[in-house]
């Protein structure tokens, strides 16, 4: 059997918004409706599909895997859009991207507080 993710649900307060967000800084496909859902697909054949809720949201953690020109692409637009950024998931190294495994990767939210990560090596692929 080859078990693969598929899909996943982000909760989000405005679909729109935070779809679209996603979408335009990672440099993917405009969202498309799927029954509640505005779905956003990634390269790999996985979904993330916003579905608005009301009341709070529990932060989650959403990584992508890019090339070094997509990291470029991609750090561009999230500094365009005036946001922060940090090299770790703690938010200690706010402004710096970190160089785990010889690659570049950065932490930044999402419109509800999720926190997005892109970074160009796989965890425990290169040097320390």
């Amino acid at each position: 059997m080859s078990v693969r993710l598929n899909h996943t649900i982000v909760w989000c307060r405005d679909q729109q918004v935070s779809a679209t967000f996603l979408a335009r800084t990672l440099g993917l496909a405009v969202p498309t409706r799927f029954g509640p859902f505005l779905v956003v697909e990634a390269a790999n054949d996985v979904s993330l599909d916003f579905h608005e809720v009301d009341g709070e949201i529990a932060s989650q953690h959403y990584a992508f895997l890019v090339t070094e020109a997509e990291f470029d692409e991609i750090f561009g637009r999230i500094t365009a859009q005036g946001g922060p950024y940090w090299a770790d998931p703690g938010a200690s190294r706010p402004g710096e991207i970190n160089t785990n495994d010889g690659g570049r990767g950065l932490y930044f939210p999402d419109p509800d507080g999720h926190l997005l990560e892109i970074f160009t090596r796989p965890y425990g692929s290169g040097a320390p």
